[in-house]
This record gives C-alpha cells, sequence and structure tokens, in this order.
C-alpha cells in the first residue's frame, strides 16, 4: 500500500497510507489544493491534480465563504508574538518546533536557541514554483529596491517554545496585522514590511493611475501582504488609524503607510498653484476614500532623513544663538 506525504493547514509534513486519504478528505483536511508526495513523483504536487478520484463527489459550487474569509490556498503557520520599546519597539516572535517566521534581511535583532535561519529567494508561501517563477518574484521585489533574499528563522528542536526578536532600522512603531481578519490582504509602502510568518505572500502591487504613479512618493509600486497569518509592518513616529466608512481622507504622500482592500488610493492637486509652490506642503496629496482601514505615520523616513542632511557638517553648533555660524569661528573648535 502506498504512503502518502501531506502539508497540513500549519505547512506541516504528514505521512498517512493510502487509505487514509478518503476519511481526510471527507474531514477538510485535504484539499484539492493540499500539497502531497509519495516515493517516484518528482515534486510536491496538489492533491486535486494527482488524486482526481478521491474529490469525485465533491461540490462543484462551494457555498460562499463568509466576509472577512482569506483566500483558500496554503494557511500560514500561526505564531504568538509580544511588541517591546515605545518608539523604538522590537517584536518577540513565538515558534513552535517545525515553525518559521520570513523577514527582511538585516531585521533579525536576537535568536534563542534551537532556532536557525537560512536566506533564500522568495517568501515560501508557494513551495512548488519552479526556478522560473522565483526568479520572476524576487525580480518584482528588486523593484521595490528591497534584497531579493528574505531570511527564513525555523525552530528545529523537538519541543518547547523559542522566540526570534526583530527591529525596524529607524525609530517608529511596529503594526501587527492578522491578515486573516482583513480579508486576507493589505497594501502598504514599498520598505514598509519587517517580518511575517511562513505562509504569507510579499508582492507587488502596481497602481494602476498615472497621477499616483508619478506623483505619489512611492511610485507605481506598492508591496502586496497576503494570507491569513500575523505579518508585522514598521512606520516612522506616531502611527494613526482611521478607519473610512465612504469619506474621503487627504493626507501627505509620505505619511501613508497602509490600507486595506476596498480603499481607493488616489493623488490630487494640493490646492491653488500659490498653496502648492509656497505652502511647504508639496504639490500633491494622496486621496483615500472608500470602506476600509488606513494606517498613517507622523515622521515619514524621508522627511527625517531630510532634516539629518540639513545639519550634516554643522555638528550642532550655533543653533538658538544670535551668533549662528559665527559662533562657530569664537569656540576654539
Amino acid at each position: 500500500m502506498d504512503v502518502w506525504h501531506y502539508l497540513d493547514k500549519s505547512n506541516q509534513t504528514k505521512q498517512i497510507v493510502e487509505e487514509e486519504l478518503l476519511p481526510l478528505v471527507n474531514s477538510g483536511e485535504i484539499t484539492p489544493q493540499t500539497n502531497v508526495w509519495k516515493t517516484g513523483m518528482a515534486n510536491w504536487q496538489p492533491a486535486g491534480t494527482v488524486l482526481p478520484q478521491i474529490f469525485a463527489d465533491v461540490p462543484s459550487n462551494p457555498p460562499p465563504m463568509p466576509a472577512g474569509t482569506p483566500p483558500p490556498g496554503q494557511r500560514s503557520h500561526e505564531v504568538d508574538y509580544e511588541l517591546f520599546g515605545d518608539d523604538m519597539q522590537i517584536v518577540e516572535v513565538e515558534l513552535d518546533p517545525g515553525e518559521t517566521v520570513i523577514a527582511e534581511a538585516g531585521a533579525m535583532n536576537y535568536l534563542e536557541e534551537d532556532i536557525t535561519f537560512e536566506a533564500k529567494m522568495g517568501d515560501g508561501s508557494e513551495p512548488n514554483q519552479g526556478m522560473m517563477g522565483k526568479l520572476l518574484s524576487v525580480g518584482k521585489r528588486a523593484l521595490t529596491g528591497e534584497s531579493i533574499f528574505m531570511t527564513h528563522f525555523t525552530h528545529h528542536g523537538s519541543s518547547g517554545k523559542r522566540r526570534a526578536a526583530f527591529a525596524a532600522p529607524y525609530p517608529g512603531k511596529i503594526i501587527p496585522m492578522n491578515l486573516a481578519t482583513m480579508g486576507g490582504g493589505v497594501t502598504c509602502q514599498k520598505d514598509a514590511f519587517l517580518c511575517a510568518a511562513y505562509g504569507t505572500k510579499v508582492s507587488i502591487a502596481f497602481n494602476r493611475k498615472l497621477g499616483a504613479g508619478f506623483f505619489g512618493g512611492e511610485g507605481f509600486i506598492l508591496q502586496r501582504l497576503t494570507g491569513d497569518g500575523m505579518c508585522f509592518i514598521h512606520a516612522g513616529g506616531t502611527i494613526i488609524k482611521r478607519e473610512l466608512k465612504g469619506e474621503t481622507l487627504r493626507v501627505d504622500t509620505g505619511c501613508l503607510v497602509a490600507f486595506t482592500d476596498g480603499v481607493q488610493y488616489d493623488i490630487q492637486r494640493a490646492g491653488n498653484l500659490k498653496s502648492m509652490f509656497f505652502g511647504g506642503e508639496g504639490l500633491f496629496l494622496a486621496t483615500l476614500r472608500g470602506h476600509g482601514t488606513v494606517w498613517l505615520q507622523s515622521l515619514p523616513f524621508s522627511r527625517l532623513a531630510d532634516r539629518v542632511l540639513q545639519n550634516v557638517g554643522s555638528g550642532g553648533k550655533g543653533e538658538g544663538s544670535v551668533l549662528g555660524g559665527l559662533g562657530n569661528l569664537l569656540d576654539g573648535d
């Protein structure tokens, strides 16, 4: 009798004999999208492809899913977490044996024993993806300015919980998001992603509106996070969470962090010509309207960097003094 291997809803490998397949299909444990493998197969394949007879009695038109249910497919690992700090936060992700968290390169702060890490091309959300598919995915990530590699942290111990901590590269807040309660996806600025449970798909979204592409600060490209697990994004300064219920919100283009499906994003001119050129608020504002959640940041990194660059070389001397730069000539340095 054949021995089959399959990936369960937590993406863990299980082994069964062939006669156990049907009960697991009837219980919903194995679906047509579940990846299976047995000796003699070159790669993992969806069960519906290699075992079509098992699903012959499955209704072709299943009942509609409740609102807010994530799209069908591979489930993300279920990880717990804890946030530390205020303005320069760290997130500790707790892993059970076999669980994995993915993160941007360089985001890791510290690890406990039994957790190992490996740099891989892509987020691992599509384990059966071929080499060309992986190259296409990492090529899209390169368009956002991110590394083509992501780091996978896995608890390889046999028991107990272990923690891995991740920190953002500049002052701000870490925003935890449960994608399962947000319809399965969120769109964010291209450098906002920090880490997520394994199974989360990190891709890009092209803004189809020409005005938003040229004048939106983030260009045509935004980052798209989909799945049904926890993900963590980072933003600068104080974070404001706004719920839109059909109204319109106008925002400085750099202050937009993320928004859920149902929110439309566009760019509009900021007032009249005098306000545009002398108001100090930029030439264009981001316009958000619809129904959904919007996250805003008070201090975009670009604004912080501009302020730092303005003071490079001054050493901070002369500030608040009536002598200004002249004081630097008199203080002996």
